[in-house]
């Protein structure tokens, strides 16, 4: 069995989470083993190495957890994105469809600099409107976007479609 295999024994499917017909991948179990979650951190950090990053911009909620973790190895500062109505300054929003329904992000309006060189941090990429959105928020603030790391990419459901020209990783592809 390959570690990436392991890695998915690790992520329990919640069935009909949020709602009827979707299959919620929660990665909490694997996050509970500090040897995993250390390794996992050290996966989703390696490929934007010696890139230039200065800047993670990591999505609510869960995007969270890898996003700071990941802006500590590559030295760079980190950059909530959040849902509407979350965020205490001025912000710049964007909304996006969902699977299952629609959503809004804010970012800080004086979060991104021209010069940044942003790397946008989620734990997975479903259908791509969430990672879009945040693409979109941080080229508006004149932030260049270098690539979106995930640590789960759900391939049926065709995320990477929309992110064109965006470099796309992910570790866990179901």
């Amino acid at each position: 069995m390959s570690r990436a295999d392991e890695l998915k024994r690790m992520v329990r499917d919640v069935p009909d989470f949020p709602q009827q017909g979707i299959t919620f991948r929660d990665i909490t179990p694997l996050l509970a083993d500090r040897k995993t979650f250390g390794e996992v951190i050290d996966l989703m950090s390696i490929h934007w190495k010696g890139k230039g990053t200065t800047l993670v911009a990591a999505i609510e909620a869960r995007g969270f957890i890898p996003g700071a973790a990941i802006a500590i190895r590559l030295d760079a500062g980190f950059i909530p994105i959040r849902k509407a109505g979350k965020l205490p300054w001025r912000v710049l929003s964007h909304s996006y469809q969902l699977e299952y329904g629609t959503d809004q992000l804010d970012v800080h309006q004086d979060a991104i600099q021209p010069t940044d060189k942003v790397l946008i941090v989620d734990d997975v990429l479903a259908t791509g409107g969430t990672a879009a959105a945040a693409v979109e928020l941080v080229r508006k603030l004149g932030g260049q976007v270098i690539g979106v790391q995930v640590l789960i990419e759900l391939s049926q459901l065709g995320g990477r479609k929309r992110l064109p020209g965006i470099e796309v990783v992910s570790e866990l592809v179901y």
